[in-house]
């Protein structure tokens, strides 16, 4: 096998956990694992035995520059690729791909996003030497998590014919997005369908390739992007995701899916930052001192002396400068408080 390569997408802004998470501390940076190492910095560490420091980079916005540099401190300076502008997931891999093609035009990629959660790292990495496996004859492969329940919030796989070769990896037949839940219910089943983990694995070339077929005017703008151009070329590149703009566009038969059931969650709200959390008998996440009386499956993160009596099934987050309380029913909601600051003009929240 050729030499692999790990790229951590890890430029997203997390608003859905304000107000923890801000534009200079967003999700990726948080220890919402259910411990006290960050997302990015698991990310990383998780796939350190597969692919080692040298060949490892991170793609993240030019803002987070130096708290990027504090969580990797292991990693080259050269492997930091710090993005001037945000211009979603497609200019990222491009980019990203072209560096390392100049460094080994023979590589394989395999990109990940930087702010899931992994409870089994050794089984995530045995499902990504298969998914490169299948990276090597396919144009593109990607790793599918078996569906626990009818879920509206992920994109889903509709899984095809056996690739043969790779154990219990197959063709994807399409990529659908996010169902309304009866049409979710039909997909879990079926037993056809995937959760979309947004991991990625590909050969570089290939990479390449794909994208000048099918986004043209990105691949032109990095044809003019050299190392010293990046903060005048790559704010001026197309925005659009990787899955619109090239994983979708390719001919069906030609991408493989390999399925993971590794403990793996996307982290997506502060319900699954409790779910994730170690808890007392009652359920409730909380920090060390805090009290709790007659309450159960409640999330509290503050640095303060907290107690709660008689409330059930809330969300509590305290910072220097804001308070979020809130059902955790409603965790998806927090969107539309940043949404309200952002109204206001309160930046200095944000």
């Amino acid at each position: 096998m050729a030499n692999v390569y790990v790229v951590v997408m890890a430029g997203g802004s997390g608003t859905r956990f304000w107000p923890a998470s801000r534009m200079s501390r967003p999700k990726q940076l948080l220890p919402l694992g259910g411990g006290t190492e960050s997302l990015l910095a698991a990310t990383v560490a998780r796939v350190a035995e597969l692919v080692p420091a040298e060949r490892t980079l991170v793609v993240t916005a030019n803002v987070l520059r130096e708290a990027t540099r504090r969580e990797l401190p292991s990693l080259p300076e050269e492997n930091l690729l710090f993005e001037p502008a945000p211009r979603n997931t497609a200019p990222c891999i491009g980019w990203a791909t072209r560096v390392i093609l100049a460094r080994d035009p023979d590589a394989l990629v395999a990109v990940l996003p930087s702010d899931q959660h992994v409870a089994d790292p050794a089984g995530l990495r045995r499902t990504m030497k298969a998914a490169l496996a299948v990276a090597e004859v396919r144009e593109l492969a990607t790793i599918g998590i078996q569906p626990s329940r009818p879920d509206t919030g992920f994109g889903y796989i509709e899984t095809g014919a056996p690739i043969s070769g790779v154990e219990r990896a197959r063709e994807v037949s399409r990529f659908v997005e996010k169902p309304d839940l009866a049409r979710a219910k039909e997909y879990l089943a079926s037993g056809k369908y995937l959760w979309n983990s947004g991991m990625f694995f590909f050969r570089a070339r290939a990479m390449d390739e794909a994208i000048r077929t099918h986004l043209p005017e990105l691949a032109r703008g990095l044809d003019g992007m050299g190392a010293d151009d990046v903060a005048r070329v790559f704010p001026g590149l197309p925005s659009i995701s990787i899955d619109y703009g090239v994983v979708e566009r390719i001919e069906a038969g030609r991408v493989g899916v390999v399925p993971g059931d590794f403990g793996w969650s996307d982290v997506g709200s502060w319900e699954s930052a409790w779910e994730l959390a170690s808890k007392d008998a009652a359920g409730n996440a909380l920090p060390e001192g805090a009290i709790a009386v007659d309450a159960r499956n409640n999330l509290v993160q503050s640095r303060k002396q907290v107690a709660l009596v008689g409330v059930d099934d809330l969300v509590v987050v305290e910072t220097d400068d804001a308070i979020l309380v809130l059902p955790r029913s409603r965790a998806q909601d927090v969107r539309a408080v940043v949404d309200a600051l952002k109204s206001k003009g309160r930046t200095d929240l944000l």
